[in-house]
């Protein structure tokens, strides 16, 4: 596909991202899995997994941000007190994973991914930092709150946020207001029409970094949901012996093999519990 010259954009930066992603975000928002999310259908060990897949994500993006804070090409975008999610995740992670979480917290390849990505811009080509930036955090600022309710009554959740702390910026007043700040600080950045169009083609790679994340929740959510199948008739348990208890792939964590990430579940309610890992992960699928 023939990509679209540099005067066909919109002239401002943020609103040039916009366009380029519109259609990822048309592809995602009409997915089924979305739909389903909808329904409010969550359970705290899908929830648990797309968290944790978040802390490695954010910890990556961050430390690549702080490589990269006084460098111009991203230093008119550098909001730590703000934006920087690294620690509200560490403490949700001790909320669900407990004391020695760092020892237990999944890893899934497709994490693992993203991750390398995010290492590699930051590194190599720290430009490219602000499209991921961009479709991280103005995504969390815009439908965090949304998200936060949600899992706060699915998951039966204190009112006072515990477990929810990646969605909650206390030093933010007003999301609307310093979204638009963030925006024209983008704008302010300086770039040749070249860096400009990597630049936006970067926020489409982001885009599908988080599909490819959630297709692998998917299929081992699925799969997991298939092993367990036969555990319900007691003849058919016999026969599978132990392979349906030994069925998670290894790779899909870092430290210890933990088989409570993924419980005992009917197959149809871990494909409605992806509708909403799903919306967590590509938290910028809502509108930015």
């Amino acid at each position: 596909m023939e990509r679209p010259q540099p005067d066909s954009m919109p002239q401002d930066l943020s609103e040039a991202l916009k366009e380029a992603t519109k259609e990822v975000h048309t592809q995602a928002e009409n997915a089924e899995f979305m739909k389903n999310f909808q329904k409010g259908e969550v359970t705290r060990e899908g929830f648990k997994l797309v968290m944790a897949s978040l802390y490695h994500i954010y910890v990556a993006l961050e430390e690549e941000i702080e490589r990269n804070k006084e460098n111009p090409v991203y230093s008119p975008l550098y909001f730590p007190e703000e934006l920087h999610r690294q620690a509200a995740l560490e403490q949700d992670m001790a909320f669900w994973y407990g004391a020695h979480w760092q020892e237990t917290i999944p890893y899934t390849q497709a994490t693992k991914r993203y991750v390398q990505r995010l290492q590699e811009v930051g590194r190599a080509e720290p430009e490219l930092l602000v499209a991921h930036a961009y479709t991280r955090y103005l995504g969390d600022l815009s439908g965090g709150q949304v998200l936060k309710k949600i899992a706060q009554k699915a998951l039966n959740l204190p009112s006072s946020g515990e477990g929810l702390a990646f969605f909650t910026f206390p030093n933010i007043a007003s999301a609307t207001k310093f979204k638009q700040l963030y925006r024209s600080r983008m704008n302010t950045l300086e770039m040749t029409p070249e860096v400009r169009q990597r630049v936006l083609d970067e926020a489409k790679t982001a885009f599908l970094l988080n599909i490819q994340l959630f297709e692998e929740l998917q299929g081992l959510l699925t799969q997991k949901a298939k092993d367990r199948e036969p555990s319900q008739a007691p003849d058919l348990h016999r026969r599978a012996g132990s392979k349906a208890q030994d069925s998670v792939p290894a790779k899909a964590s870092r430290g210890k093999h933990q088989p409570s990430v993924l419980s005992q579940a009917p197959l149809l309610r871990w494909v409605l519990t992806l509708s909403f890992l799903v919306a967590t992960v590509a938290v910028g699928l809502y509108a930015m």
